[in-house]
């Protein structure tokens, strides 16, 4: 099976009043951070199930997917890339690393980051030098700056929590929306792990941070507490 097989398929299970809601959802008019995106209608659990039946695509034909105009092309290229990186040997990994990161322009929405971002450039480099991560994190674009910090999800769940504060740190001056939800999502996640780590970070920056980024950090702190974070009261 190859790519332009796929897309085929793909088209036949286009849906045009899901395509109308998720464009609107994601974002795709002018001015927008979507802008220009296209989809076809199909929703993830679907494309899962797709990426399972295609999990021994080539390497090529995922990245000619992953090109395509259409959002849930990408989004399944994605979960292909996942299952042949999880499958792989070191060579593939470092391939699928690579390819990833030089094909940023097309992963090029929250979904598409936060669905792969961990499980392919933080399992790489998990146990390895990770200052790409902090070139992503200094990046002009969105995407790449986002994926900077969901890629230390990784590390998050195996309780390595220093990355991430040293990424959430380099975004605290962000002006974008979707940076600070996602800093203030991966603070939120290294305190459900350990609540001590997260308040020695909040202690320290807590005041600097943009609104939402902090409220994303401390949603599920107690609401007393929660309050005099809101109030810097800390």
């Amino acid at each position: 099976m190859d790519a332009t097989a796929i897309q085929k398929r793909l088209s036949k299970l286009a849906d045009p009043q899901t395509a109308s809601f998720l464009q609107k959802f994601f974002k795709t008019g002018k001015g927008e951070y979507g802008e220009g995106d296209l989809f076809r209608g199909i929703r993830v659990p679907n494309l899962r199930k797709l990426a399972e039946e295609y999990q021994a695509l080539s390497l090529t034909e995922a990245k000619q997917l992953l090109r395509s105009q259409f959002h849930e092309d990408r989004l399944l290229a994605l979960f292909i890339l996942i299952r042949l990186y999880q499958r792989g040997d070191d060579v593939l990994k470092s391939r699928i690393y690579d390819l990833y990161l030089r094909k940023t322009e097309f992963i090029n929405n929250w979904d598409l980051v936060d669905a792969s971002a961990d499980q392919i450039v933080g399992a790489f480099l998990w146990h390895k030098d990770a200052t790409p991560l902090r070139r992503l994190a200094v990046s002009s674009s969105l995407w790449e700056r986002r994926i900077a910090i969901m890629s230390t999800f990784h590390f998050i769940k195996r309780g390595e929590f220093n990355e991430t504060l040293r990424i959430a740190e380099l975004l605290l001056s962000d002006k974008e929306d979707l940076i600070h939800k996602a800093v203030g999502w991966m603070l939120r996640e290294v305190g459900k792990r350990d609540l001590r780590v997260e308040q020695d970070f909040l202690k320290n920056h807590h005041t600097r941070m943009p609104r939402t980024m902090l409220r994303y950090a401390i949603e599920r702190f107690p609401e007393t507490l929660r309050q005099k974070y809101l109030k810097g009261k800390t």
